[in-house]
Formats: structure tokens, C-alpha cells, sequence
């Protein structure tokens, strides 16, 4: 059976539409001043000059979530991993709308930065939304799997939280079984309200917002690190 760490390719396609003339400027001279720096090891010292907190989000679409936290927490150290161009350009404008000096971003898979980092670096990671990869034979190709899911155990804190929300059922599904599967996380739950009730630090990303839009339900799921 194949490693799901050996899928080194865990998304789609990586560019959409042209990027306007904004947006790439963004890309051209923003970038290259907040990406993450391509081989060797990676610390909260080394991205953000000190030990602060550091949160890492998996595939954050156009960045409005990772945006919020950031405003929300300028303490902390916040990475996010997008391989989709325009979604790395929503981002960006984020970040220079909001002044925001406490991002690192990194276009491409977020397994790439995970492996870099110490291990319990991390205090909290998002998985919102990512491709359901509905098809029983693209099932090894979901990022909730035993291989990255073990690896973010490994890079959270003892204590840190992992939240993961989805409009898939199928995916719902398949998340249930995985990580009632991995001893190192425990659901927070203890019933339908705490994973039914928003959080007011769990902002709508546009994702949930258009599976709303279209009658879906959104299921958010919170777990904490033993």
C-alpha cells in the first residue's frame, strides 16, 4: 500500500485564470518578500525573528481565513500553503490591505513546509474545506489521511488544536473514521451543539460561504493534541 506522504501532489490544478494587473504585481514584488525560503529547516525564529506561537493553515483558498487570524493574533506566527496561484494572489492582498507582518506563505503542497518544521512547533492548524477527492481510487490523494494527519500530530504542541471543516458528506465521513483512528488527537465534542455552534474565531471562508449558498451543511471539527 502506498505511503500517503509518497503523494507528494495532494490537490488539482494550480492556476485558473490570468491574474490581474493588482494581483500580479502582488505575486512579482510581494512574494518574494513573504514566502517561505525554499530548502533547509524552518523555525518561528528564523520566519519571524522570536519564539512566538505559530499556526500553519493547509491549503488556505484566497486567504480570508488565515487573514483573520493574523489581524486577530499579531503575536503570533502564521504559514500558509497554497499550490493554486490565484488563491496565493488573494492572499497577498490580504496581507497588504490589512498590514499584515506576521504571514509566511509558501505556494505548493503544505506537506513540504510540515516536514521542514520542528516537531510540536506548532500550536494550530487548519484544514478547511480541501478537495474531497470523491472517488474511491483518489481516496490516498486526501490530506485527511494517516500519513499527513500523523505528521501534524507529530508538528502540534501537546495541548494544540487541529481544525478541519468540510460540506462534503463523504468527506465528513471519511474524517470520522481517521481520526477516531489516531491516538494522539481527541475530538473536542461532547455534543452536537460544540460541533454545530460556530466558534466567533472561526470566520466563513468563501468555500463555506457558496456550500451555504447551495443548501449544504457545513461540519466543523475541532481536535486537540494529547
Amino acid at each position: 500500500m502506498t505511503d500517503p506522504l509518497d503523494i507528494r501532489r495532494l490537490y488539482g490544478r494550480s492556476q485558473g485564470h490570468p491574474l490581474r494587473t493588482r494581483a500580479q504585481g502582488l505575486v512579482d514584488d510581494l512574494l518574494p518578500r513573504v514566502q517561505v525560503p525554499a530548502g533547509g529547516a524552518l523555525s518561528a525564529e528564523g520566519l519571524f525573528g522570536d519564539a512566538r506561537p505559530l499556526g500553519f493553515e493547509v491549503g488556505f483558498g484566497k486567504g480570508e481565513q488565515l487573514a483573520f487570524q493574523a489581524a486577530r493574533a499579531p503575536d503570533w506566527g502564521f504559514i500558509g500553503a497554497e499550490p493554486y496561484l490565484n488563491g496565493v494572489a488573494g492572499l497577498l492582498a490580504e496581507i497588504e490591505d490589512r498590514a499584515l507582518s506576521n504571514v509566511r506563505v509558501h505556494r505548493g503542497d503544505a506537506i513540504d513546509v510540515l516536514e521542514r518544521l520542528p516537531d510540536a512547533s506548532l500550536s494550530a492548524v487548519w484544514v478547511l474545506h480541501p478537495d474531497p477527492w470523491p472517488k474511491g481510487r483518489h481516496a490516498k490523494r486526501r490530506f485527511v489521511n494517516s500519513g499527513p494527519i500523523g505528521l501534524v500530530a507529530a508538528k502540534l504542541k501537546p495541548g494544540g488544536t487541529l481544525r478541519i471543516a468540510t460540506d462534503h458528506p463523504l468527506y465528513l465521513r471519511h474524517t470520522l473514521t481517521v481520526m477516531q483512528q489516531i491516538a494522539a488527537f481527541e475530538w473536542t465534542a461532547e455534543s452536537p451543539a460544540d460541533w454545530k455552534t460556530v466558534p466567533e474565531d472561526w470566520p466563513d471562508t468563501r468555500f463555506a460561504q457558496k456550500a451555504r449558498a447551495l443548501g449544504h451543511d457545513v461540519w466543523r471539527l475541532i481536535y486537540r493534541r494529547r
